[in-house]
């Protein structure tokens, strides 16, 4: 397969469809990692993904050439929606079979497109399979995704179109990333860079939980892995091509795999940079390129991450949110033990300081002794973690560094609080005051330590108001005095004493 000629004959074909992508500086970043960043900019394509290079080249050159009577793709949503507007716009019926898996927003969208979506399989290779059988059935062409040499031309335009933007600027590119699922785009690109460019580095980025062009590479030939995660549905492949395989095998100079929150924070990365919500799968290239820089040390160097797409299911932004500051060392978790005397609460705070607080969830547990649950900013890094930690633990505080602990990360923190047996007039309250730096130490200096907090849960939202959970043993005959007090605070209140979300989840029975 002389993929070159293939790149330059599918560059011919496309742009009737496709579009040339801009390669953006990217300064945010190349002042972070102290190379020169390029984004090329792949979600800018119709359907906000590189998928509809290949799709549209295979069609174009099957309509030319033997129309089918129409066409069966599988996919987790780009290359169906690729294949469903080049079907459309050469007036071929598509089909397209999707796994369960698969984000509402690439369904929706191929349905837009004029493809007929069946969903079957609980992954991409079990909804392949199907549609293979479907495509036999049928008498339609069977567009794969990734493992055919059309395909893979397609996608290689993309590498015709860096070389050609980056000599603008009269740079070569010392190092390209490039996300891997199937490997189609890996594979093209890959094979252009290197002829073209033979010193130029190109690395394949995959999910640690979804490394199936690693695994190949290791073995010599792709493995079928036995599960896969999902969250960068766009590379959750288990089985790479054949083709893919080949061309990946040649010219690629190193794979790196990188976790979900480090993907997390490279959607993050390209939003600051961009104004543009990557998917993960299009993400993953940034979130490689940093892991590479940190671990490489490398400096003054062109770099370019391709952002392979951006149909992001809108219903994940909030796990992306709460990941994407630990992804990128930009918060940590501890959970911490105080004794429960007149003023700790406040003194623990006072020993956080000024930082930047994420999150606080604190229960009294009347054994004399409270449990807090605390995020933390960090602009510092792991060494800035690592200070923080040392300086409570001198306070005889015992201390837990919590921010690599998954089920932390995923679960305690919504599940922090609970019932203390015993506690006698407690009473809640919920409070707002405007956010600010130091805002949270400033309200606890406002409430006083006049009466025992039990219970204290914060949460930085992200909005121009904090909102506090407070549980304070007033007894009554203090009630009015208590109530006083809090008028004066100035700050917006409500009483929740009587909610039955305390009364059933945290209240003392």
């Amino acid at each position: 397969m002389d993929i070159r000629a293939l790149s330059h004959q599918a560059a011919d074909r496309i742009y009737t469809l496709a579009r040339r992508t801009p390669l953006d500086k990217a300064p945010l970043l190349s002042a972070q990692l102290h190379n020169r960043v390029f984004i090329k900019r792949e979600d800018l394509q119709s359907i906000f993904s590189f998928k509809l290079r290949g799709a549209y080249n295979k069609l174009k050159l099957l309509h030319e050439t033997d129309p089918p009577k129409g066409v069966v793709c599988a996919s987790a949503g780009n290359h169906a929606q690729g294949v469903s507007l080049a079907a459309s716009t050469l007036g071929l019926d598509a089909l397209v079979v999707m796994p369960v898996t698969t984000p509402a927003i690439k369904i929706d969208a191929v349905k837009a497109l004029g493809g007929e979506v069946i969903i079957e399989g609980a992954s991409f290779d079990d909804a392949s399979k199907f549609a293979i059988d479907l495509a036999e059935r049928r008498g339609f062409a069977f567009i794969h995704p990734f493992d055919d040499e059309y395909v893979i031309a397609g996608q290689s335009t993309v590498a015709l179109e860096v070389l050609e933007q980056l000599k603008q600027d009269d740079l070569v590119p010392d190092i390209v990333f490039i996300p891997v699922g199937g490997g189609g785009l890996a594979a093209g690109m890959s094979a252009i860079i290197k002829h073209a460019s033979p010193d130029t580095l190109v690395i394949g980025v995959e999910p640690v939980d979804a490394a199936s062009m690693t695994a190949a590479l290791a073995q010599g030939h792709p493995p079928t892995l036995e599960r896969v995660g999902t969250f960068a549905d766009g590379v959750a492949v288990r089985r790479v091509g054949d083709l893919t395989f080949a061309l990946c095998r040649d010219h690629l100079d190193g794979m790196i795999q990188v976790t979900t929150d480090e993907m997390c924070a490279a959607i993050k990365d390209l939003f600051l940079e961009t104004r543009v919500l990557a998917e993960p799968a299009g993400a993953i290239s940034v979130a490689g390129m940093r892991r590479y820089v940190a671990e490489h040390g490398t400096e003054n160097q062109t770099l370019v991450a391709i952002n392979s797409g951006s149909n992001m299911n809108f219903d994940r932004l909030l796990h992306v949110t709460e990941r994407a500051n630990i992804g990128a060392q930009r918060e940590a978790l501890l959970a911490v033990e105080i004794p429960e005397v007149p003023g700790s609460f406040l003194a623990f705070c006072h020993a956080v300081g000024h930082r930047d607080v994420t999150e606080f969830n604190y229960r009294y547990d009347n054994r004399r002794r409270a449990h807090i649950f605390v995020g933390l900013r960090l602009t510092g890094g792991d060494q800035e973690k690592e200070h923080i930690v040392a300086d409570l633990a001198k306070t005889d505080y015992t201390v837990i560094d919590l921010t690599d602990n998954h089920v932390a990360k995923l679960h305690l923190r919504h599940l922090v609080g609970g019932s203390a047996p015993g506690l006698a007039d407690e009473r809640l309250y919920r409070f707002e005051f405007p956010e600010r730096p130091g805002a949270l130490l400033d309200f606890l200096h406002a409430v006083g330590i006049t009466w025992n907090i039990s219970l204290f849960h914060y949460r930085n939202h992200g909005s121009d108001f904090g909102r506090v959970l407070c549980g304070i043993q007033v007894p009554d005959a203090e009630l009015a005095e208590f109530q006083s007090h809090v008028d004066e605070l100035g700050y917006a209140y409500w009483d929740e004493s009587d909610n039955p979300v305390y009364k059933l989840f945290l209240a003392s029975h």
